[in-house]
């Protein structure tokens, strides 16, 4: 099993610390019921890196940032390793899909 990020839906929105590979990220997390879609926010030291990423399945996250030099040297990614679904929902993330880092 691969290390996961879990995402504490009863709070959201909300924000929390993270510590990545030689930094610690602050990752925001918000909902949108209409369209069954969760959205993050990435930032470090207090300054927004990425905003208003949406957290689709199989598609690493903050991939706008990559080539910047403040961006995580890893890869967060949605997925189900039980190969059950293939998109992210609210009933499906933290059951049988996670944010699977990746790196």
């Amino acid at each position: 099993m691969k290390d996961r990020i879990l995402i504490k839906k009863a709070l959201i929105p909300y924000s929390f610390d993270i510590a990545l590979p030689d930094e610690v990220y602050s990752i925001s997390v918000s909902y949108n019921p209409t369209a069954d879609l969760f959205v993050l926010g990435l930032s470090k030291n207090g300054t927004a890196l990425c905003t208003g990423e949406p957290v689709v399945y199989g598609v690493p996250l903050f991939s706008c940032i990559a080539a910047d030099e403040n961006a995580p040297k890893i890869s967060i990614v949605p997925l189900d390793e039980s190969g059950t679904y293939n998109k992210a929902t609210f009933d499906n993330l933290n059951e049988t899909v996670f944010l699977t880092v990746e790196g």
